[in-house]
């Protein structure tokens, strides 16, 4: 589960570094990601779809350090960005453009145009509409383009409400018969090129069955588009691999591919595949110290330097983290904590009722699998300035982001003359 972080000596190590010892120089909260344990999931998902040789396209908006992008290009990665920064982010790590495939809802004519001169590989196309606004930006730049549609296969992977898009309700992609339509009417966009399907319907998915169930719509859109002339050569399969963050049972990349590469294998198909969870997930962890223990009706509450605005997966989707002390105390009683931070709001928690090893202030206790939808989500609500990022490789560690000053936030604001 932690895989490179692990206990020795009554401490906690990511890889060969003491997590303590880094946290002592760069202050908390802080992000440790693992570097081995990245592209070790990378390696992971490469390898189980080397039978189709899929292009892997890192799920950027799950972690878009650069320094982590740039760690998975290296190993091989493509990207999936899903605005124009994250675009600007893949480019800065050294993405092949060819290599990039650009989804989101709500893309800009700037965005777009961005884009199309960058020469990434594709569009993930969520609208009718957004069709016919990348043809014409197209036109105007003398460009052709290629593009999938994103299907929505109307599947229920089970998993979180916020986080499962491809159901009749979600504001995701296109209804089948729409995208049917839209195969047989290619020549109405003559600056595109109508070249796969993309399906994405989830995130942390823990079974092959909606993936297969997916695929399989997906390839009979596809048969039923070529006949009908579009020139059809990618099927993007998205992300969604789960991971463990309690006692999950996920998938492995191999046994998922091993349910689904018959299909694919059958198709003759280009495959891409989105992961960003599964990668980055439990390669992450955020470090906060104790300020404070206090004794309200009973309860004890732990309050930390972190706050829901560093990680807002439990306040937002009610996640569970794994919560354990840094250093641990041999003999130490038990207790049930909630673990909350500073901010003003009452959603500001890590973990309520948790049993966990005595807690003191100044002790240092460890988030684990906040590596994905963690920092990427954090805010400056109440004006608290974002944590430090730090990469581990080995014995060596490294900041990847500097923590943010006050000055950093009050930066571009002004008080008009009329105020004065």
């Amino acid at each position: 589960m932690r895989h490179q972080f692990n206990y020795r000596n009554q401490q906690l190590w990511c890889e060969k570094s003491s997590v303590a010892e880094i946290v002592k120089k760069t202050g908390t909260p802080a992000y440790l990601y693992s570097y081995f344990s990245i592209v070790d999931h990378f390696r992971q998902v490469q390898k189980a779809f080397k039978p189709v040789n899929a292009l892997i396209c890192f799920a950027v908006k799950s972690n878009s350090n650069i320094a982590v992008c740039r760690a998975l290009v290296k190993a091989g990665s493509g990207c999936d960005v899903v605005s124009g920064g994250e675009l600007i982010r893949a480019l800065k790590a050294g993405a092949n453009p060819k290599k990039i495939v650009y989804a989101s809802v709500g893309k800009t004519d700037r965005e777009i145009e961005q884009a199309v001169r960058a020469g990434i590989l594709l569009f993930n196309v969520e609208s009718e509409q957004e069709l016919g606004r990348i043809d014409r930006i197209c036109a105007r730049l003398k460009k052709k383009q290629k593009v999938n549609l994103r299907m929505n296969p109307e599947v229920d992977p089970h998993t979180h409400h916020f986080i499962t898009t491809g159901h009749k309700a979600s504001k995701f992609g296109i209804d089948m018969p729409t995208v049917e339509k839209l195969l047989a009417n290619t020549k109405r966009y003559p600056h595109l090129i109508f070249a796969g399907i993309h399906i994405h319907i989830g995130s942390q998915i823990l079974e092959a069955r909606p993936f297969k169930a997916a695929i399989g719509k997906a390839l009979a859109v596809i048969a039923r588009g070529r006949k009908n002339g579009a020139p059809i050569e990618y099927l993007n399969i998205g992300g969604g691999l789960g991971i463990i963050y309690k006692k999950e049972k996920p998938q492995k990349p191999s046994d998922y591919a091993k349910k689904v590469l018959p299909l694919l294998k059958k198709s003759g198909l280009k495959i891409i595949l989105e992961p960003g969870r599964f990668i980055v997930g439990n390669s992450g962890i955020l470090v906060t110290r104790v300020v404070y223990i206090k004794n309200s009706h009973g309860k004890k509450f732990a309050i930390v330097d972190a706050g829901m605005n560093d990680l807002v997966r439990p306040s937002l989707y009610g996640a569970y983290h794994e919560i354990q002390p840094v250093l641990t105390k041999p003999g130490s009683k038990k207790g049930r904590y909630d673990i909350v931070g500073p901010v003003c709001e009452s959603g500001d928690f890590f973990a309520k009722d948790r049993t966990l090893p005595q807690l003191e202030a100044g002790d240092l206790i460890s988030i684990f699998s906040a590596g994905a939808y963690g920092f990427v989500m954090a805010s400056n609500y109440n004006t608290r300035p974002k944590p430090v990022e730090i990469l581990v490789h080995g014995k060596r560690w490294d900041i990847i982001r500097k923590r943010e000053t006050i000055d950093d936030l009050l930066r571009g604001e002004k008080i008009p003359a009329w105020l004065k």
